[in-house]
């Protein structure tokens, strides 16, 4: 089967388009013929093995362990483990596993759903990664609650796009952080007001949130909490902007210390990866209360281009490679 391969960390230059072996389907897997695999911050990571925490992380500290890069997917299963009994051969489904950037993907039935039915293969694709951490993010670490008012840092992006949309749906105010080419987009999934970041630093002004959800990671956590109410949260999502060494997980790290002082909760986001949330957003897509917003699209053999073009910070929405 031909795949997107990485033998060492660096660049998208390190990616190559060739012929491997195909994986095959262990007791809890299932293997699934690729029809998309979405492109997420965590990719990049994964390719250039940046921050260093990440190889301390056990991705590998010299070069990747998983050769094959790509974790969002979707398609149809062609084989199942002995122990599966949620999926057989021909369902079309999405979820997550390693090596998702290649003509088939193998990975565990735990971490896969039913595709939602209103729902292409390429839009499927999009969701899985960047719309379970927008929930996780707001309901199970947020805890938002109706009627409070809630700040999405980078609204316009894979996470942020998501974030709005939940947020609204769950009853927040939502009032969203993005440029001013992307104020548009924000306003159209469901946000209440947009703050332009070009014009205006919300951190100086008098509005203050119950639930910040930060997606950007580049603010300090001091500015940030100008921002928030008196017993507010926030919420860190990701790692980015920073150093070689943590990135922009220094954050993360930083955030209890600054907890201490005060009623604010500034919380860290431990992405959990679960079938049930995959089974509550389909429920949502086909409910029509969420949907992914695609920016582009890319054939598999263009996988070094489109993460280019992911790394400008540019994307409105999620970038997607379609396979077949």
């Amino acid at each position: 089967m031909k795949a997107i391969i990485q033998d060492k960390y660096g660049s998208a230059d390190v990616l190559e388009f060739r012929e491997v072996e195909q994986p095959a389907a262990g007791d809890d897997d299932v293997l699934i013929e690729v029809h998309a695999a979405g492109v997420d911050p965590g990719v990049w990571h994964l390719m250039t093995g940046l921050p260093y925490l990440v190889r301390v992380m056990g991705f590998g500290f010299s070069v990747p362990k998983i050769r094959v890069r790509g974790r969002d997917v979707a398609g149809t299963v062609v084989a199942i483990g002995r122990n599966v009994t949620q999926f057989r051969p021909s369902d079309a489904v999405y979820g997550i596993c390693d090596g998702a950037f290649a003509e088939y993907a193998c990975g565990k039935a735990a971490l896969f759903a039913p595709k939602p039915d209103n729902l292409t293969f390429e839009q499927a694709a999009a969701v899985p990664i960047s719309a379970m951490t927008a929930l996780n993010g707001l309901r199970d670490v947020g805890n938002l609650a109706p009627e409070q008012k809630v700040l999405i840092i980078g609204a316009a992006g894979g996470v942020g796009s998501y974030a709005v949309q939940l947020a609204k749906g769950f009853g927040g105010s939502v009032t969203a952080v993005c440029s001013t080419s992307k104020a548009d987009l924000v306003r159209e999934i469901g946000a209440d007001d947009v703050i332009d970041y070009t014009r205006e630093d919300f951190t100086a002004g008098e509005r203050r949130f119950d639930l910040i959800l930060d997606t950007a990671g580049r603010r300090p956590l001091s500015q940030l909490r100008r921002a928030l109410t008196a017993d507010g949260t926030i919420v860190i999502v990701g790692g980015e902007g920073g150093d070689r060494w943590l990135g922009g997980f220094q954050r993360q790290i930083l955030a209890p210390l600054h907890a201490l002082f005060g009623k604010q909760k500034l919380l860290s986001l431990m992405f959990k990866e679960r079938q049930q949330d995959l089974l509550t957003l389909k429920g949502l897509i086909e409910a029509g209360k969420l949907r992914p917003v695609i920016d582009r699209t890319y054939p598999l053999g263009e996988a070094a281009q489109a993460l280019r073009y992911l790394e400008q910070g540019h994307a409105r929405g999620k970038v997607v490679l379609t396979v077949r």
